[in-house]
This record gives structure tokens, sequence and C-alpha cells, in this order.
């Protein structure tokens, strides 16, 4: 049976095709199928545009219609570097190869170096759509050149490609860029700052502001203490830690502090582990549950930053548990626990769990292992959410848990992870004291629940559009006066509504009702108060929902109870 991998990568091939017999200068890099699709790089003279991707649609056509069959031969090295004397890229490629054959496959006069499999037929291929064009470095790296990479897509039926490209267009519609500038929530300054550096305007900084609030309030109810940590520390800090042999790649480079090297920090935990070690922990002090808020910083390539999912400064919403043995499945069920009602809280239902076990490398004893990954399953087990075991894709400190949440389209978002670390404790000498007195290593649970706030930020706005709930909305409320008399009133109404804490403005320009009634919708705020010489006589509202076209008339007492019952988000 046809498969859909084999499928899109052929026409990845007559794609590749189209782009020589349009653009005979372009030299071929690689093309494979990938989740959605397929692409293929291209060394251009020139970028492709949109009018570009027609005419190459309109080409593969062409060449689909003529039903070329897909012929597979091998050769030598040496026979195959002469049939691809003209395309660079591939030489390197076929030189890296350990094998002494290289494949090809050719369909009419076009012939690619590939693995294969391919489709009988050119002829079979006849639902597909190219979607986008964009630069990409050669094998992703910023010191080669950067090519042009087409992003296209196919599927057996007109049915299945209508519906993906529908999906498509509410991802864009919902792209959070986009709605970010629109909305006023943050900014980007690429040229004067630097990429992958966030700045959150005042109605991005409001919701950050009521995120972390209420993901203070919950992990107070749970039991942990917050701490705060420096966001720089003297090298050795991160050589002690691993982090410096294990992680440099992804480290900013040192700076000299008074003949001292200091790096930026990429991860929360040594901090944490110091304030562990200020004092002799007893087995009466454990579990200890600290939490931060903790800004980080990472060398993400400037290729793969993208929006607030990719970043270079971020804050986690980290926290770490030194327990003992026998406190680790409660501590591993309750961390699951916090992370679902936060989860469901923002509006999300839909999980899966990815369980990753020990790989071939790693520390710690056998036994420990068995004893920490025994106790992620059995709360995962126990609290019948569905999941997957992952064999080996642990890494080499400790097993962990993942927790993937859906938004409203279906896409899976990697969020919450639990790491049990037997490195760590050991790296650092952390013990504390038993019973006995004798000493004994405390077990170390890393644990985020959202990950990053900037990254849970982005899943938040795409989820809603934009659109809100009103306990997490910038604005809750906007008043507009319908004419300048009502204005004192407008402005009173602003006062009742600040002073119960709700989130308000007034919108008193000289335009016409409707247009700030237009402008208003379109900021999404979930409700328009209108203020007459009506509504001003008889104390009263005129209120507007979001997404609903009535009109209803409330006391503003009646409206202040209404967004308080929406101010606490409930699981």
């Amino acid at each position: 049976m046809l498969d859909l991998e084999t499928f899109r990568h052929s026409t990845s091939h007559i794609m590749a095709d189209a782009v020589k017999q349009l653009f005979p200068a372009s030299k071929l890099a690689i093309g494979p199928a990938i989740e959605d699709g397929f692409y293929y790089d291209f060394d251009t003279e020139k970028p492709f545009f949109q009018d570009d991707l027609i005419k190459i649609e309109q080409k593969m056509a062409e060449i689909i219609k003529e039903n070329l069959p897909f012929e597979r031969t091998e050769y030598s090295h040496q026979k195959a570097e002469d049939v691809m004397k003209d395309e660079p890229y591939k030489i390197e490629l076929i030189r890296e190869l350990p094998d002494d054959k290289v494949t090809f496959y050719k369909h009419g006069d076009f012939i690619d170096m590939c693995r294969g499999p391919h489709i009988e037929r050119t002829g079979l291929v006849k639902h597909y759509k190219l979607l986008s064009a964009t630069g990409a470095y050669w094998r992703g790296s910023e010191k080669n050149k950067m090519l042009q990479r087409i992003y296209g897509t196919a599927f057996f039926t007109k049915e299945e490609l209508d519906a993906f490209l529908a999906h498509r267009e509410e991802v864009k519609k919902r792209d959070h860029r986009i709605l970010g500038e629109d909305l006023d929530l943050f900014s980007i300054h690429q040229e004067e700052a630097g990429p992958g550096l966030i700045y959150w305007h005042p109605k991005g900084a409001t919701i950050r502001q009521l995120i972390e609030d209420f993901w203070k309030s919950e992990h107070r109810k749970s039991g942990y203490q917050f701490i705060y940590s420096p966001h720089i520390a003297k090298i050795n800090l991160w050589k002690t830690s691993g982090h410096w042999d294990f992680y440099k790649e992804y480290m900013f480079s040192p700076m000299d502090i008074e003949g001292q090297n200091y790096i930026l920090k990429p991860m929360n935990c040594p901090g944490h582990i110091l304030v562990y070690k200020t004092r002799v922990r007893s087995y009466r002090d454990l579990p200890l549950r600290w939490a931060e808020l903790g800004t980080v910083y990472r060398y993400e390539r400037s290729g793969v930053i993208q929006g607030l999912l990719r970043v270079r400064g971020f804050t986690q919403d980290d926290a770490h548990i030194f327990c003992r043995i026998d406190q680790l499945h409660k501590e591993i069920m309750d961390v699951i626990k916090l992370a679902i009602h936060i989860f469901r809280s923002f509006g999300f239902s839909d999980f899966k769990i990815r369980l990753s076990t020990r790989p071939a490398h790693y520390v710690g004893t056998i036994e420990r292992w068995d004893m920490a990954t025994d106790a992620l399953r059995q709360a995962v087990e126990s609290l019948n959410i569905p999941y997957e075991t992952a064999q080996g894709e642990a890494v080499f400190y400790g097993p962990k848990a993942d927790i993937d949440i859906r938004d409203c389209l279906g896409r899976a978002w990697q969020c919450f992870t639990v790491q049990v670390d037997f490195n760590l404790p050991e790296r650092f000498d952390l013990y504390y004291s038993a019973k006995d007195g004798t000493r004994h290593r405390p077990i170390m649970l890393h644990r985020a629940l959202m990950g990053s706030l900037e990254r849970f930020f982005a899943i938040l706005i795409e989820h809603y559009a934009g659109a809100f709930p009103s306990w997490l909305a910038p604005t809750q409320a906007i008043i507009l006066p319908v004419t300048p008399e009502q204005i004192e009133y407008a402005k009173k109404t602003y006062s009742e509504l600040l002073s119960k804490g709700i989130r308000a403005e007034i919108d008193s320009r000289d335009e016409r009702l409707s247009e700030r009634i237009k402008d208003a919708s379109l900021s999404k705020c979930p409700y328009i108060l209108v203020v007459g010489e009506k509504e001003e006589k008889e104390q009263t509202i005129a209120l507007r929902q979001r997404a609903k076209k009535d009109i209803t008339t409330i006391s503003l007492d009646d409206f202040i109870k209404l967004i308080k019952q929406e101010n606490n988000p409930k699981d």
C-alpha cells in the first residue's frame, strides 16, 4: 500500500524537476518529506516569490500529466559524482556516503540521488500545493550559505488537501506574532536590541502578571516556597553542574568581571542547590519544594528563533523538589496533578503523557532508575491519562515524564516536564541527615509546568486567537459615552470599576459611536459598555458581550457581579 511519506517525497522530486526546468542555474540540495508535506532546498540567484511558486506548480502539472515512471538505479561513487558533476551539494553528500553504491531515481530527464522508495509514476500525484518559500542555511548552520527552501504538501484526496489548507489558514489567523502586534501585546527589536529578546507592552505585561499571580497562588496552596537567584554566576558553578561540558554551545560567552569569568545563567537549578547547601538539612525538612519564575538566557541561533516560541531570554516557571526516596511517588503524583489543574484552568483539557526511560549511558544505579521509573509510571497510570513509553530516551541523569497539551486546533505543545535527577545531588555532594544521624543523598526533581512564560503566552494567544477569557483579558471592559455629555458619567463608571479591581478603559474619542464600537470589537475586549442619555438617567449601562449581537441593559452592580464571577479561573 502506498504510504504518505513516499508519496510526498516523490512530489518533492517533481517540484525539483520543475524548478530545474524553470530556473536551470539552480543547484539542488535536499528535499525530504516532513510531517505536513515536504520541502526542497535550492541554491538560486534570487529568492523565490509567490509568482514563482505559481509557475512551479504549473510546470509540476505538466510533469504529472506526462505520467513519467520513477526509475531506480545504482552507481559507484565515481559514476555518481560524474552524474552530479554540476551539483556541488550532491557531490558533498556523495563523498560522505560509506557504501560504494549510490542510489538514484530518475523520471524523464530529471535525476536525483535518493535512497527512495518512490511512487511508480508521476501521474499518481493529483492533489498538491506549494505553500511558501523561505531562506534556510545549508545543513542548518549559519556558517554555510543561505539557500532557498520551498515548502509544499500533497494528499491522496482533494478533501484531505482542502481540509489541510483550511486548517493552515486558521493557524495563520491565530499567529501569535501577528496578533501580538495587532493587540499591542509585545514587540521584538531585532535591529536595535537583538533577536529573541521580548519586550512586553502594558497589555501583554498585564496578562503576564495575571498568569504569574495565579501560578503563585496555586503553588502556595501546594506547599511551595519561592526563591530568587541571580542572573549571572561564576563559570566554575556551571563546570561543577556539568552544564559547561554538556551545554556550552547554548550558553553565552563568559564575561570578565574583576578577573573572574561569569556566565549568564541558562538554568535555575544550580542556584537552588546553593540555597540547599546553606545549612544541614534533616530528614524532617524534606520534602523541600522551591519555585522560581527565573529568567534564563540561551544562545539560540538566529535561524531557529521564532516569535515567542524560541527566544534567547525567557522566564521559566521552574521548581525543584528535594525529597527522600520514600516521598518520591507522592511528590511526582502531586506535581502532575498540579500541572493538570493549571492547564485546565487556562482552558486546556486534552493531554498526553510521554514517559522516557533509562538510556544506554546513565549515572546512578539500576535500582534507583527502576525505582524512579516505577514511581513515574504509577503516578501517570493512577491519573487515567493516556501515555506512551519512550524506551531509552531519558537523559543520562534520570527518567522523566512530559505532558503535551492540545490546543483548539488539535496541535500538540510540550509544556510540562518532571525530571528525576541522580546527577546533581552527587556533583554538589548534597545530603540530608537521617533519623540515625547518617548522611543520605536526597532525590532531586526538576519541574516546569508551562515551560516558559513566553512560549506559554504564545500558545494562549493562538489557542484563544487573542480573545482571552475575561479573567485573562488585559482590558475587561471598554466604556463608550454616546456623546460628550455622557463623558462624566463614563468617568464615574470607570472609577467604580477600577475600585472593584476590574480592568477598564474609556474611549471618548471624537469619532462616531459605530467606529468606536468597531475598534473595541477588534481589540477583542470581552465587554463593551455603552452609556448614553438614557443610561445616565437610569444609572445603568448598555452591555455588549464579545461575539454576541444583542445588547442588554443592566445595572453597574450587576455587571460587577458578573465580572467578579469570571475573575477566578475554575478547574
